[in-house]
């Protein structure tokens, strides 16, 4: 009869380090020679678990069989488990084959066609399926020890680290490894999240321009172009700051465990946890629904900060003339014709002139400034002054959470109350509401500090100068970015626009060590994360209303 050959080995280690799928092949082919059959093909597996049938040469295997007519008439293999370690699995398998008359043949664990047989062969899955899971377990068992131990259970490391032997002895006699860093990716990396931050020369960069910067610059990631996608998993990745987890995710499941069974490994940190908290921030303020797209990739100055202030709807570019002129136009006109909105279209060229001009001289201007900075002052002492307030009051709930857990633990160890249902309920009610205390007052405490201090005449004589450069300078990508960092939005009603803006970026701005030494050479990285919206300090922070006509 024709037969065809199925040998498999579970790992790709085992494939390339291990004898076994050249001993099946022998014993296969022998018993083939024995019984008379011939062997018209061999289907090796090298690295494939049999728990499952996501198996590309297995599938091949069984679509040929399932071909009219087929092209062998048997699978031979070595033992039941090499076809399957799951017993329905290997069932409907079997069944499958058998109706185009493909039977599955194993030469160590011969049984016969009868019911008989199929119970054994049954019970051979059964136990082999149990074996499996036995094996699973003990292996997942070692490998979360293993990270425990600060030792890296992948066979490639993580981009920027380099898996190193160590001296210590491993299962099969291998060496355990350590995640150290990779000097020359660890530097990329960096370069990545220093492009993020501040840009290149003077102009925001998203994760496709930083992509398309380190690949042009030769920095590829290991042979392979960087595209977007890989540049923002690697600025998302807290491993990078030190934070490496292992069993965070279930393979077979596909789905994420609980953190309590997360294994941290500690490795070294390429990027510090501030600048990763900075890049981490910056990341949410540009999502989408926190920043429309428009307002950081068009190229027009406006764009995504102008508002109409008839219908409270955004401006959008608009032409005339085939392309000649171009104008800030509502985008109620533009979607539903010009009545429905009475507002004027305002041209682009002038208005940016006039905006700019407007936010170097006046709203920037030293006397303006000092007004701003006095008043962030009250704003963050008034705030300080209500955290504070909060953490006392949570500091006495916790404190009388926790004189009730002692009373409660006192009468039960006085025997004037049993360890009873109700008694054990209360004790995890008391648990749960010190646990929510101690999260409240973590988040409380975690809140950022700014900067209170008053700033010298001199610091806000420069960074008015230094503003006013940056805005009134013919880099229109340079003042876009000035713009999005210290506006929020600028609200136009005929001549008159309304700007809107941070008390905090403008603080943060003023307080860097460039504005101090009177040298700005690129955008800061600012990111709005001081109770924004919240509380006692909602945004808009500051406005300014200025006549957009001369």
């Amino acid at each position: 009869m024709h037969v065809a050959l199925y040998a498999r080995v579970s790992t790709s280690r085992q494939a390339d380090n291990d004898l076994s799928i050249p001993d099946q092949l022998r014993q296969l082919n022998d018993w083939c020679k024995v019984n008379g059959h011939i062997v018209v093909h061999e289907y090796i597996e090298p690295g494939a678990s049999a728990t499952d049938d996501k198996r590309p040469v297995f599938q091949r295997m069984i679509a040929e069989a399932m071909m009219k007519p087929a092209g062998f008439e048997i699978i031979v293999i070595h033992s039941l488990s090499r076809f399957f370690r799951d017993g329905i699995e290997f069932g409907l398998y079997e069944r499958k084959l058998a109706k185009n008359k493909v039977k599955v043949i194993s030469i160590t664990q011969q049984t016969s066609d009868d019911s008989m047989g199929e119970m054994m062969r049954r019970m051979i899955n059964m136990f082999d399926e149990h074996q499996s899971k036995e094996n699973a377990k003990h292996t997942s068992r070692a490998m979360r020890e293993n990270a425990r131990q600060g030792y890296f259970n992948g066979s490639r490391a993580p981009f920027g680290y380099a898996a190193v032997s160590t001296n210590v002895a491993g299962s099969h006699g291998r060496q355990k490894k350590r995640l150290e860093i990779n000097a020359a990716e660890a530097d990329v990396v960096r370069m990545a999240y220093d492009l993020y931050l501040n840009g290149d020369q003077g102009k925001t960069l998203g994760c496709k321009e930083i992509a398309m910067t380190l690949n042009h610059k030769g920095f590829i990631m290991r042979g392979k172009p960087w595209a977007m996608q890989k540049l923002h998993t690697l600025l998302s990745d807290p491993l990078y700051m030190g934070d490496y987890y292992f069993n965070v995710r279930d393979s077979k499941a596909r789905v994420v465990r609980p953190p309590e069974e997360w294994i941290k490994t500690p490795i070294p940190a390429i990027i510090d946890v501030a600048m990763f908290e900075r890049v981490r921030l910056k990341r949410e303020s540009r999502a989408p629904d926190q920043t429309p797209p428009r307002r950081l990739t068009s190229p027009t100055l406006l764009t995504g900060l102008l508002k109409c202030g008839v219908c409270g709807g955004h401006m959008t570019i608009a032409t005339g003339k085939g392309g000649r002129y171009r104008y800030y136009k509502c985008t109620s006109r533009c979607n539903k014709g010009n009545t429905a909105c009475t507002s004027a279209n305002l041209p682009m060229e002038k208005t940016d002139d006039k905006i700019l001009q407007q936010l170097a001289e006046k709203v920037f201007a030293p006397e303006r400034l000092q007004m701003l900075m006095s008043e962030f002052r009250k704003r963050v002492n008034h705030t300080q002054d209500t955290q504070q307030e909060n953490i006392n009051q949570l500091n006495r709930q916790l404190k009388q959470i926790e004189e009730r857990q002692q009373r409660l633990t006192d009468a039960i160890e006085t025997g004037v109350l049993d360890l009873g249902e109700t008694t054990r309920n209360r004790a995890q009610q008391l648990k749960v509401s010190k646990e929510a205390i101690i999260i409240d007052l973590a988040t409380t405490r975690r809140a950022p500090a700014m900067p209170t201090e008053p700033l010298r005449a001199s610091q806000i004589d420069k960074l008015s100068k230094l503003l006013k450069d940056k805005l009134l300078a013919k880099d229109t990508g340079i003042a876009k970015s000035y713009l999005n960092l210290l506006i929020d939005e600028i609200v136009v009603t005929e001549n008159t626009a309304q700007v809107k803006g941070s008390y905090a970026a403008l603080v943060a701005t003023a307080s860097t060590k460039e504005i101090k030494k009177g040298d700005l050479k690129q955008v800061p990285s600012f990111i709005h994360d001081w109770c924004a919206r919240r509380e006692s300090n909602p945004r808009p922070l500051a406005s300014e209303t200025n006549t957009l006509s001369s």
